[in-house]
């Protein structure tokens, strides 16, 4: 018997954990009669209550079910998304993750509205081409080493003094690291700071990246919902008092997929519950430069001076996607064991992809190309709430980020309608692919930043016909 099994306050944590991994190695199949309580007791030498403790909560999870007088099964778990030509290969089967966005986004269609990205056309292509040579001249050798694993210091202080000129606070190289992407830092954050059954929040509906993230570190999910005036903050407060969850994971301006941003007056006191219920804050902002009337306001980490928050800002979306750079601001505590982390993914995010990076967002050129591009995308949202008006759904115009979230007629069957548009060539997200817990759903999110005004007027006109076949 393994020691981690006779010591520890939380013994049925420790059962639950190994049912749970017998479960996902498919040791123990769909079905398939498990130890009874008395069993797995007695193999474990440990008291009967604490099986059926973690047997019980097995249940509540829809991972084992129960039949009166005859034991204890393995639930049903193979996802109807799992499509394995061989279901013998359960080496493999078993560790097949989920990420249904990236199956959308492999549909090979014409009208793309399923993209949160911009269209490589709005991009600084060639500028980056003359770009690239210049730093060959400046860096020789820049392919000849590694970038630090915290990420070159150069663009370490370029970044941090571009926060302080921004927010007016407090900040140092020392303070920020670089990560390849806002996912990769997502990644990062769930596997430094989550274990099974962790509590965390999360808005709903959200990222559907990092909802996938966050489950796969068998993270317990409870759901904040987010409004166009932001959160219910007594449920926030409910939830982190009765829960006392791990972290906060939000993304709180131009919110993916709801357009919705959090007011100032908000972050401020979503901060100040964190900090007392000890609750870390994630918060993903990758849409910050992409706004249309105003500014957004600062982000949440302005607030905070205990060290509650840990930020991932995203420059991909709207310089180079292909670049794959992120900065994280977090004190030093946790930054430590983030970058532990990090050290054993890649030991550094490529130094040239920083030092391009650094060059162009230092530039003149890039706040030029921000107002191009903020009118560009404005355009094509006001182009596809035109070819949307006459519909009779419903959506929040959003002042900026890429995505339009839109609730359909309840008599129109979100799988067949998009099942119908994928036919017709033309993609979108439907909404319980955002929605952390997966249930189902008359919203839907189209992109409007990666097609071109022409796909945008004709792939909504070929979507809102497929929706008026279906529902007349």
């Amino acid at each position: 018997m393994s020691k981690a099994f006779q010591h520890g306050d939380f013994l049925f944590e420790k059962v639950y954990d190994y049912v749970l991994h017998r479960i996902e190695r498919y040791e123990w199949k769909e079905h398939e009669k498990i130890p009874s309580v008395r069993q797995l007791a007695t193999e474990m030498n440990i008291h009967r209550l604490t099986v059926l403790k973690a047997y019980r909560l097995l249940k509540q999870h829809n991972k084992i079910y129960v039949k009166d007088k005859v034991g204890y099964f393995v639930q049903t778990k193979m996802s109807e998304n799992y499509n394995f030509k061989d279901q013998e290969n359960l080496m493999i089967a078993a560790y097949v993750p989920e990420n249904r966005l990236s199956e959308i986004h492999q549909s090979a269609v014409s009208y793309h509205f399923s993209q949160a990205l911009i269209d490589p056309n709005l991009l600084p292509n060639h500028y980056f081409s003359d770009y690239v040579k210049k730093v060959f001249d400046l860096y020789p050798k820049v392919l000849a080493t590694y970038s630090t694993v915290q990420g070159d210091l150069e663009l370490r202080e370029a970044l941090s003094q571009y926060f302080i000129n921004q927010y007016k606070t407090h900040l140092t190289a020392n303070e920020l690291f670089i990560t390849s992407g806002s996912q990769q830092a997502i990644h990062l954050v769930a596997q430094t700071f989550i274990k099974p059954r962790d509590v965390v929040l999360f808005e709903r509906p959200s990222y559907s990246a990092a909802i996938d993230i966050f489950k796969a570190q068998g993270a317990h999910i409870i759901t904040v919902d987010i409004h166009p005036y932001g959160y219910d903050l007594q449920q926030v407060e409910y939830y982190m008092k009765q829960y006392k969850p791990r972290l906060f994971y939000v993304n709180p301006t131009f919110h993916n997929p709801t357009g919705f941003t959090v007011p100032s007056e908000q972050r401020k006191k979503l901060v100040e519950l964190a900090e007392q219920y000890r609750c870390l804050i994630i918060e993903d902002d990758a849409y910050h430069d992409i706004y249309f009337d105003c500014a957004p306001p600062p982000p949440i980490y302005t607030y905070d001076t205990a060290g509650t928050v840990i930020y991932i800002r995203s420059f991909c979306k709207y310089i180079s996607p292909g670049l794959r750079i992120a900065a994280v601001i977090c004190q030093s505590p946790l930054m430590t064991l983030l970058l532990t982390k990090k050290s054993l993914a890649d030991n550094g995010s490529p130094l040239l992809n920083q030092k391009i990076f650094l060059h162009y967002f230092s530039s003149l050129r890039l706040q030029q190309h921000l107002e191009k591009i903020r009118i560009a995308l404005q355009i094509r949202k006001e182009i596809m709430e035109a070819e949307l008006a006459t519909t009779g759904w419903h959506w929040t115009s959003p002042n900026g980020g890429l995505n339009l979230w839109v609730q359909l007629p309840e008599n129109l069957p979100l799988e067949l309608f998009f099942t119908k548009c994928i036919e017709q060539s033309i993609s979108f997200v439907p909404g319980p692919v955002c929605d952390p817990l997966k249930q189902s759903s008359s919203w839907i999110r189209l992109s409007y930043s990666y097609a071109n005004e022409k796909q945008i007027k004709e792939g909504m006109q070929g979507l809102v016909a497929v929706a008026q076949s279906l529902t007349n």
